[in-house]
């Protein structure tokens, strides 16, 4: 059984807008769902002037291939009505959710938002943009479109769950305990919800919540692998190691292929200081799951500790290669590149990592070093103080540590098979 937490946790991930071909700004009632159980999230019909009959039919054609997955049969009728009506946001809307499926995000984002232009206030459009942001991976772009939704819609599990998410993943403690909180009367037999919100609360210090989380967590996570997988990560969180190994190790006895059991194995087994155990583990990971970027740059991690640099560089690659925003692999090859005496290529990456993470101080620490060997020294210097201005010490946690940092959570953040 492949776990699918998101999924479990906050319903469909793809949701087409069911508007009328001649949308406006006006959200009326909520559609039909499709044969996936899928929830549009609202319609809107054109006031004044009724649309001809024709783009309606060839709206209603598109509907109808796309609930049936006919993805090809959808976009052509869908293009069609934006070939009569270019103000159809319905339309927009729903080549966006195409998009979606077919996991082309940017050209999903670039429609979305047409959408959105054409019918600002249907909030369904805006949650799938937080979406698409969530699976590109940019949680910061993704929080004010799920804000919205929120504000407009305050009983919407999915919304308050994503978003929730989504602070935890800028590292926004507080602000994601304030929002998932409140899911506790719906959602405290839910053995994930329970998890993310344990570990969401141990972040922001609130030991009280932790606990009755993971005591909630206990109680009705039953036997299953994925829970005893769940269990033991939030022990990781804990620095309870030996605990987390039992619960591990009893999930991968279960369930030898149960994704991110292995992942989190090889984090463990780091702890420890059983090297050999955790490059297997990580390996056993891609072998069951080879397209997870997370993986690949704990690889490179694990590499640079040990001090193989060229395996480290291919990992963080491969890593990269799967994900381009992924800013832990950026900066681990800007350390590869500072060592190797590559300050201009180095200064790049830490850029990017920058860019991607600005709030890391271990990457304004090494980004002084690169502009001190590339004689920029008052520049250097600008960072050196900034470092010292930032409160959080996430650079040893975050980009570096296995010992003292939270663990990743990319169960939570990738695609499910559909």
């Amino acid at each position: 059984m492949r776990i699918q937490l998101l999924i479990a946790a906050v319903g469909p991930i793809f949701l087409a807008c069911s508007l009328s071909p001649a949308a406006d700004r006006e959200a009326q009632s909520p559609g039909a769902s499709d044969r996936r159980g899928q929830e549009p999230q609202s319609s809107a019909s054109q006031q004044g002037a009724k649309p001809s009959a024709e783009p309606q039919a060839l709206f209603s054609k598109g509907q109808t291939a796309l609930q049936s997955g006919d993805l090809d049969g959808a976009e052509k009728a869908f293009r069609q009505v934006l070939a009569m009506d270019p103000s159809a946001g319905a339309a927009y809307s729903n080549l966006g959710v195409i998009a979606m499926r077919r996991k082309d995000w940017d050209q999903a984002l670039r429609l979305l938002e047409k959408a959105s232009t054409l019918a600002p206030k249907v909030s369904g459009i805006r949650l799938n943009i937080g979406l698409v942001h969530y699976r590109q991976g940019d949680y910061a772009a993704a929080i004010p479109p799920l804000s919205s939704v929120l504000r407009d819609q305050p009983d919407s599990q999915q919304a308050r769950y994503l978003l929730g998410l989504c602070n935890l993943f800028v590292q926004d403690y507080a602000n994601a305990v304030s929002i998932l909180e409140p899911l506790w009367p719906q959602k405290s037999d839910d053995f994930i919800y329970l998890y993310v919100l344990s570990i969401t609360a141990g972040a922001a210090g609130q030991k009280e919540l932790e606990e009755k989380a993971l005591t909630r967590l206990v109680e009705v996570g039953g036997d299953r692998p994925e829970f005893h997988l769940l269990l033991g990560k939030a022990y990781l969180n804990r620095q309870e190691t030996g605990k987390a190994i039992l619960e591990l190790e009893r999930a991968a006895s279960a369930n030898p292929n149960l994704p991110f059991v292995h992942f989190n194995l090889g984090i463990a087994y780091v702890r420890t200081g059983d090297s050999e155990r955790a490059e297997a583990e990580f390996r056993r990971e891609i072998a069951i799951e080879p397209d997870v970027p997370d993986t690949y740059e704990l690889l490179g991690e694990f590499y640079m500790r040990a001090g193989k640099e060229t395996e480290a560089e291919k990992s963080f690659l491969e890593a990269l290669r799967r994900n381009s925003r992924t800013a832990g692999s950026h900066f681990g090859i800007a350390k590869i590149y500072l060592h190797q005496g590559k300050y201009e290529q180095a200064l790049g990456e830490t850029d990017t990592a920058l860019h991607l993470a600005p709030g890391r101080q271990g990457t304004h620490n090494l980004r002084g070093q690169i502009l001190g060997k590339l004689g920029r020294k008052d520049e250097a210097q600008a960072e050196f103080a900034q470092v010292k201005k930032m409160a959080d010490s996430s650079y040893s946690k975050d980009l570096e540590s296995f010992g003292e940092g939270r663990v990743p959570n990319p169960e939570l953040t990738q695609q499910p098979p559909p």
